[in-house]
């Protein structure tokens, strides 16, 4: 089934994120924002469908999100979910377990910044169940 990705931020989409599929429950959409090596500071504009999110995960070099268009939520493990509107920026520290993803009605798209890129890696554990996601989003 073809889906059509609506424009709801000025940013690229991108093309689908089936390199991470793995890694999201849903379908979500990566574009590379930033190319230049030496400036050594990895953007891409993140897409996510209604309702999907990533796997819980952690970054050990830390990670931004700049939040550009729809609502979506974040969530650090042992919190409560924020929920997240166009202008909010999520600061997350070196090795804190979080997930992030769109509201069940909602196409939600972030900018995530990588931090520290030479030693950041991605440390994915594993999914949001459906029980917790719909905690998170009540």
């Amino acid at each position: 089934m073809e889906t059509t990705v609506p424009k709801i931020s000025d940013f690229p989409t991108g093309e689908e994120n089936t390199g991470y599929a793995q890694y999201f429950t849903g379908k979500s959409w990566n574009a590379a924002l930033t190319s230049n090596k030496d400036l050594n500071v990895p953007m891409n504009n993140i897409t996510f469908e209604p309702g999907c999110r990533n796997n819980w995960h952690r970054h050990t070099g830390g990670q931004i999100l700049i939040c550009v268009g729809g609502i979506g939520y974040y969530q650090e493990r042992g919190k409560e979910a924020r929920q997240l509107n166009p202008g909010d920026v999520v600061e997350i520290a070196p090795n804190v377990e979080h997930w992030h993803g769109a509201a069940p009605d909602s196409w939600f798209s972030h900018i995530g910044v990588a931090c520290n890129p030479q030693t950041n890696e991605n440390i994915w554990l594993e999914p949001v169940s459906d029980a917790e996601y719909t905690a998170a989003v009540k």
